[in-house]
């Protein structure tokens, strides 16, 4: 991938946050990479999206070093680099305060996963972090954000399950491209909309069972999948 078009994924990714109501104000950012070149592409800091430009997107090393000095790179940003080492698959990550989502994170609740729409794209409950330590909220908060999330996917595959809610603050969001990070964000905040209301209307309301999870998520994904052309 050339590094114009790695700019221009990353740049258009930012703004379809804004499109798709995830991101108000400037709180949020997405990121690329291109692990061939050894490369990360982020949303400069504090830069409002309506003006972003793929020239502002900020070119970092694989450990987070910018390249150029024009721009600062977002303040998350050692935290998707974390992201990107534990998470070889992974292409995209995506940041955002979006509403239902960061209900949840706030609370410190995982998202059940309630119905079938959820398990279509969520394979099992949507993990909540623990709690950051005083002594990781230092000089390494950035970094030790992205490490609480890693530390909830040691009995989780994160191409299964692409998000997290880290507690007390939002969700991160991940996909094989910017684009896919953003669709999957998109879809967090709509199945955090549901548990929420469902939970609101029946509060004692449960997951669905295992099999009908994975009967709905593996007829979209996998090698055996049936959805689609």
């Amino acid at each position: 991938m050339t590094l114009d078009a790695l700019k221009e994924q990353v740049r258009a990714a930012n703004v379809e946050t804004v499109a798709r109501g995830l991101v108000i104000s400037t709180f949020g950012n997405a990121s690329g990479i291109d692990r061939e070149a050894g490369r990360i592409a982020i949303k400069p800091s504090g830069v409002p999206y309506a003006e972003l430009t793929a020239d502002q997107i900020v070119i970092t090393t694989l450990d987070g070093v910018p390249q150029d000095n024009r721009f600062k790179p977002s303040s998350d940003l050692a935290t998707h680099v974390v992201l990107y080492r534990a998470f070889g698959g992974i292409g995209g990550v995506v940041h955002t305060h979006s509403t239902y989502a960061t209900i949840f994170a706030q609370a410190g609740r995982e998202i059940p996963c309630l119905g079938t729409t959820h398990a279509d794209y969520f394979r099992g409950p949507v993990p909540v972090t623990r709690a950051l330590r005083p002594d990781e909220t230092g000089a390494s908060y950035v970094e030790a954000t992205g490490e609480v999330i890693v530390e909830a996917f040691r009995d989780r595959d994160p191409a299964e399950v692409p998000a997290a809610l880290v507690q007390g603050h939002g969700p991160f969001v991940w996909g094989p491209t910017p684009q896919a990070a953003v669709q999957n964000a998109y879809l967090l905040e709509e199945i955090a909309r549901m548990a929420y209301l469902t939970l609101t209307l029946a509060p004692g309301t449960g997951a669905i069972t295992d099999h009908l999870r994975d009967r709905h998520y593996l007829r979209k994904h996998g090698a055996a999948a049936t959805y689609g052309q």
